[in-house]
């Protein structure tokens, strides 16, 4: 992949999306743990039921959209929306698993390695990240792990959380990498659309062949489900496919380590999973973090000459 376009300045609507998908991300772990379903039939109905939702609006707006993604240089950007799909396929059967073996705190703060192979593999598409930057990356990810508290050596089953936790963490950052390059040309309504149908299919086939019960859960299971979709997935991954138009990979992985203090407080408070005594430690560290990759970010950014690309043809709405 090579080096991704300039973007346009960043504008109130992303920073507001980008808050809002933050809140909503918090959720997701709290409510994979609360969940009495596998981790796998979860990650699946969250999909499906996303692509029921946005999939008719899609093709009825977005037709020609669609059609320009299967002919000549327009199915490079079609390969980008389903290599994304593929590797969100892989990140949610790694880490929501994880979130039932380990803690929620745990989970969440190893899934938040992501902005470090994000970093990775910006300099493998031939970008230099600034020292700032790296130096924000490190900063926030230790708070990350101060703040929620991952542990390593309580058990057996808890380490195996915590390796899938890291692993989901890895094709999170390979998931948000090719977003950021379908994203600076196709609409949000389009790439959410075939990314979320690409991990749909490839979650209910890996299900099917291997025996996952899909269906028979109690009323409180399919009400987390119907909260991971409306919140989750299309208030936070949406949105935050919806700022990859404006924002780089890299400061939208840091943004997302965000999530670990909200989801570790709401472990907290609805499951009762009590933070360690760094918590607040930490949190201090991983905003510290956050601010000096996105501030370094864009105080490189504006040593650099701009190159216009098109506007955004989607509302956030979409």
């Amino acid at each position: 992949m090579s080096s991704a376009p300039h973007r346009p300045p960043l504008d109130p609507l992303t920073v507001g999306a980008l808050a809002l998908a933050v809140a909503a991300v918090s959720s997701s772990a709290p409510l994979v743990a609360f969940a009495a379903a596998p981790a796998l039939a979860i990650a699946a109905w969250r999909n499906l039921l996303s692509l029921a939702v946005l999939g008719p609006f899609s093709l009825a707006r977005r037709r020609a959209e669609f059609r320009a993604l299967t002919v000549g240089a327009g199915r490079r950007e079609g390969l980008y929306c389903v290599l994304s799909g593929v590797a969100l396929a892989a990140h949610f059967a790694t880490w929501m698993p994880s979130a039932q073996l380990t803690t929620v705190a745990a989970a969440t703060a190893l899934g938040a390695t992501q902005p470090v192979w994000q970093g990775l593999i910006a300099r493998w598409q031939g970008r230099r990240l600034p020292v700032v930057v790296w130096a924000g990356i490190g900063l926030a990810v230790l708070g990350a792990a101060l703040a929620t508290g991952a542990d390593l050596t309580v058990s057996g089953r808890a380490f195996a959380g915590d390796l899938l936790a890291v692993v989901g963490g890895m094709f999170a950052a390979v998931y948000t990498a090719f977003g950021e390059r379908a994203r600076a040309s196709i609409s949000t309504t389009t790439y959410t659309t075939i990314c979320y149908g690409v991990c749909a299919a490839i979650l209910l086939v890996v299900c099917l062949v291997g025996g996952v019960r899909l269906h028979g859960y109690p009323s409180g299971t399919w009400l987390a489900i119907i909260g991971l979709v409306a919140g989750a997935q299309l208030l936070g991954h949406s949105m935050f496919n919806y700022a990859l138009h404006r924002v780089s990979a890299t400061t939208v992985s840091v943004l997302i380590l965000l999530e670990a203090p909200g989801a570790a407080l709401i472990g907290w408070v609805w499951l009762g999973q009590l933070p360690r005594p760094l918590a607040l430690p930490g949190l201090a560290l991983l905003l510290a973090g956050v601010a000096v990759v996105v501030l370094g970010g864009a105080r490189a950014g504006r040593r650099t000459e701009p190159v216009p690309v098109p506007a955004d043809p989607t509302p956030l709405t979409d």
